[in-house]
């Protein structure tokens, strides 16, 4: 049964860096102040765009990305979290057309056709006029499928050139242009080695979304957006193709720590979600400023950017002691990525080097080139602690710039995954395996291809029970009186 769309679009861009992003912040953040319900959602595997995005609209912002996720769960997660809002943002990643498979069925153009998306295209304009018409309409002739419903001409290098590019749009092609928005430096997200700065670490995000909604209210015709998102045709999504809901995790409710912070925040939403439906209270942890491990089953260390705070890390001396005293006495421990450098035993960067938790016996070293970047396919070897392995391959994605160096890789240390495509830790293996801690550069997605999060809440509930066992045991002997030369 087809299910009732929601006003929805796709902002996608000719090819990356053309500012798209900052035209879907400034969208989100704009309707969001017209009082509709916004609903973001990112294209691939990225966490940063999708932080600036949910603090632009109110909303958390969920990934859609064909590589990790099948085409009915894709549409299964935009049905659901769009069905109370007023309209879905979809942002893409790259260009239009831009994607992995030759034939475009992981593209952004793709997506736009499998989730009825009016496709709004921002155009970097700079140097460009009467170029514009050839360049549209290629767009447009490349797949006929996909509707370019508009066109929002972006950094602009004034009123006459906008004049100039308006008239050749509206000689030459059929689409609307929606927003033409002049070039304003102000408007630029700082970036470093991995993409924009995350909105959790930028000192004034809030006043910069504002400054991007003030431009984007000025120089998009909203109205008009708001009716080319209205113009979706019936659904041929089917409810009956989704993935099944995964039900509530039964058993022992379990106390998840996740490290959210400035240094730590890249967490899929869905992937919290699920954690929680497989039975976990998710219990924040700020390892910048907590002096003390809270009393918890386990702990979830995500990606982000430890060297950026390194110092302050270092500094939190109390915290790092309860970590690694709490991964020698057996809490199971899951770490991506950044989790994975703060749990070393030092991280350097830029010449300067810092102590880390220590679990790990390895260093890590910050490179000026990306060490592993993309999508990975990893084989577990059997080794992980978790239970139910994975018989097909698991796909994920990295992007790190560092490396795991001067790794003494001894018993108890093992590996969970053979790398069959990616980097990893080695170029061969990833997911170091330490008493009851994981730790991998490679991002996993809670997906029906592996459901990560119900594997590691139930691996976090049996070592519960498995402890609570033991001290009940422990105070059973403890209170039993010794009976030699008793008499009855």
């Amino acid at each position: 049964m087809p299910v009732t769309n929601p006003s929805r679009l796709l902002i996608s861009a000719a090819h990356k860096s053309s500012g798209k992003t900052t035209v879907a912040i400034g969208l989100a953040a704009a309707l969001a102040a017209r009082g509709l319900a916004v609903q973001p959602f990112k294209k691939g595997p990225d966490y940063i765009d999708p932080m600036w995005l949910a603090r632009a609209s109110g909303r958390p912002c969920f990934n859609l990305d064909p590589y990790l996720m099948s085409d009915a769960e894709i549409a299964a997660s935009f049905e659901r979290h769009a069905a109370d809002a007023d309209i879905a943002i979809v942002e893409g990643n790259k260009g239009l057309y831009d994607g992995l498979a030759l034939d475009g069925s992981n593209s952004n153009a793709a997506l736009a056709r499998n989730l009825n998306l009016p496709v709004v295209l921002v155009i970097d304009a700079r140097g460009m006029t009467r170029g514009i018409a050839p360049l549209i309409l290629g767009y447009q002739a490349f797949d006929r499928e996909v509707r370019i419903a508009g066109v929002i001409l972006n950094r602009l290098g004034g009123h006459r050139h906008e004049s100039k590019l308006r008239a050749v749009i509206e000689h030459y092609t059929d689409v609307a242009v929606l927003g033409a928005i002049h070039h304003d430096a102000a408007l630029e997200i700082a970036e470093r080695h991995l993409g924009l700065i995350p909105s959790n670490e930028h000192a004034d995000a809030g006043a910069r979304i504002t400054r991007i909604r003030t431009a984007i209210e000025n120089q998009v015709d909203l109205d008009k957006l708001l009716a080319v998102a209205r113009t979706v045709p019936t659904s041929t999504y089917d409810a009956a193709l989704a993935p099944s809901p995964l039900p509530r995790g039964e058993g022992t409710l379990v106390r998840l720590g996740v490290a959210g912070d400035a240094a730590f925040g890249f967490y899929y939403p869905g992937d919290l979600e699920g954690l929680q439906r497989a039975g976990a209270e998710l219990i924040g942890v700020d390892t910048l400023r907590d002096r003390h491990l809270p009393a918890l089953d386990g702990l979830f260390i995500g990606g982000g950017f430890p060297e950026t705070w390194m110092e302050a890390l270092e500094a939190n001396q109390t915290l790092r002691a309860d970590i690694r005293a709490a991964i020698e006495t057996g809490l199971p421990v899951y770490a991506e990525c950044g989790g994975l450098m703060y749990l070393a035993r030092s991280l350097t960067w830029r010449g300067r080097r810092c102590a880390m938790v220590g679990a790990l016996p390895g260093d890590v070293v910050m490179h000026d080139r990306p060490q592993g970047r993309g999508y990975v396919m990893l084989e577990e070897t059997g080794s992980g602690p978790w239970p139910h392995g994975a018989a097909a391959p698991i796909p994920a994605h990295e992007f790190h710039y560092s490396r795991l160096e001067n790794l003494e890789l001894h018993a108890p240390l093992r590996f969970a995954y053979r790398v069959l495509r990616g980097t990893g830790i080695d170029g061969t293996h990833d997911g170091l395996v330490y008493k009851n801690l994981l730790a991998c550069y490679s991002h996993l997605r809670d997906a029906g291809q592996h459901r990560w999060t119900a594997r590691f809440v139930e691996f976090v509930r049996a070592c519960k029970r498995s402890t609570q066992g033991q001290a009940a045991h422990s105070g059973m002997q403890r209170s039993t009186p010794a009976t030699g030369g008793a008499r009855s």
